[in-house]
């Protein structure tokens, strides 16, 4: 603690604890080829714990300041990947229900973290004098190292970026990133980290698209600003239609650069497969590949493990996969969803070596697991709560409004929500209309009246 208290007072940081080593993992292709390989930062283990230590007193200045945009979800308490999609999808499904056209651009930079400007990121920061000095240190007389089969290189030094593998590194980002959304003006846009979608809606296709690239004209210049290089060819557009007309060749979008953006039908964003008429057809596809995968090598292995192994690995390697973006891929049809449930019942039937024809209800009894839907309701009601108690990001609490009773019954002591309207099956898929009607109907079934209301007065206090 000494040393750690002498560098802010000093506002210098040893130099050996900004030397990082540099391991290239490599991914495929041309094993001469740098791209092929992905770049694992390692840094001292005495950097990270001090680093730790800094981030949480930042992180609490910049929340306190109101310093993110609402719509920056990136390494921030409380967001995630999970809730900015369940925002993204709510506006989309929204305006399709109204017969809307919908477009989006799902924005890629080259090497966003690698390219930070050090004078522009401080100078973005707002803090006092001293602490301006210690991030100028702290950003001074970085270098890095490649290390590879037991060799290290020289030094290089560092001139720019944050510092992969550091714990400032992702906080430092989002701040630099932040201003970008006031670029996309009164239309729609999301940011986490250096992932980017921009998307706006409305009656008239060609509207949506003019609006859509006037938009995205703003954004460029904003990431032009901030010396960040937009990807291009991996930068892609979407249109989402569930029935209205649409041509086979909408009008292009364009970068600055005069390059049309490719129209794609699928693209993974924030670690979920999103499709044109948002069915997760593509999503599911997937999780039932990857877990049938794994359960098969599992299967072929399964004389070298005990019960309790086959226990734990079914938990650390398949039920992740499912769990991931669960509350999000719950809307997908019950016949895309069962097929998932069927890889599920593989997986309880390796733990427990029950044949094939065992009932599903009898495998979940064997293992004390429920099943996927009850799973996948559990955090869908978590994140409901959360949202109503104001502990979900404001962009998600905001969809959720309480009613209020006329008269005092029994019954009014529960608490409701409003549901919204809707005026299709699919509109009754959007986060603000299903929250509504999945706690409604809970608060009918546990009868729910007491700790809630104490919970709600005591959150607005």
């Amino acid at each position: 603690m000494t040393s750690f208290n002498l560098s802010f007072i000093s506002s210098e940081i040893p130099k050996d604890w900004k030397a990082a080593a540099v391991i290239p993992l490599f991914k495929g292709g041309d094993t001469l080829d740098p791209n092929g390989y992905r770049p694992i930062s390692i840094l001292p283990c005495l950097s990270k714990v001090f680093e730790s230590q800094v981030n949480k007193p930042v992180t609490d200045h910049l929340e306190t300041h109101c310093t993110f945009s609402a719509v920056q979800s990136g390494f921030r308490a409380g967001h995630g990947c999970t809730s900015a999609t369940l925002k993204v999808l709510n506006d989309i499904i929204t305006a399709i229900d109204k017969r809307q056209y919908c477009a989006a651009v799902f924005i890629d930079l080259a090497k966003a973290f690698d390219s930070v400007n050090h004078h522009i990121l401080i100078s973005s920061l707002g803090f006092s004098d001293d602490c301006l000095a210690w991030f100028t240190n702290y950003f001074a007389d970085i270098v890095q190292c490649v290390k590879s089969e037991g060799m290290l290189s020289g030094p290089l030094a560092v001139s720019m970026g944050v510092p992969q593998g550091s714990i400032l590194g992702p906080t430092l980002f989002s701040v630099y990133i932040n201003d970008v959304a006031l670029a996309a003006g009164d239309y729609l846009i999301h940011l986490y980290a250096d992932d980017t979608i921009l998307y706006t809606s409305g009656p008239s296709l060609d509207t949506v698209l003019s609006n859509l690239q006037t938009s995205f004209n703003a954004i460029q210049h904003s990431f032009r600003g901030l010396q960040l290089l937009l990807n291009a060819s991996k930068t892609k557009c979407m249109l989402f239609n569930r029935s209205l007309p649409a041509p086979a060749c909408p009008t292009s979008i364009t970068t600055l650069d005069c390059s049309d953006l490719e129209y794609v039908d699928i693209y993974k964003y924030l670690g979920v497969w999103l499709d044109c008429k948002l069915s997760f057809q593509t999503h599911i596809k997937h999780l039932q590949s990857k877990i049938k995968s794994r359960v098969g090598f599992l299967f072929r292995n399964k004389a070298s493990f005990t019960h309790a192994a086959k226990l734990t690995l079914v938990k650390l390697t398949i039920l992740p996969i499912l769990d991931f973006g669960d509350v999000i891929y719950k809307i997908a049809s019950n016949t895309l969803l069962s097929k998932l449930d069927a890889v599920y019942h593989s997986a309880i039937r390796f733990v427990t070596k029950a044949p094939y024809t065992t009932h599903h209800c009898e495998l979940y009894a064997l293992v004390g697991w429920p099943s996927l839907h009850i799973r996948r309701q559990t955090p869908w009601l978590q994140v409901i709560y959360k949202s109503m108690l104001g502990k979900a990001p404001p962009y998600l609490s905001s969809l959720v409004t309480m009613a209020t009773p006329i008269r005092s019954t029994r019954s009014s002591r529960c608490i409701s929500l409003i549901i919204p309207k809707a005026n299709t099956s699919f509109g009754r898929l959007s986060f603000q209309y299903s929250a509504a009607c999945d706690w409604n109907e809970l608060q009918k079934s546990l009868k729910l009246e007491t700790y809630l209301p104490h919970q709600l007065q005591t959150s607005a206090i």
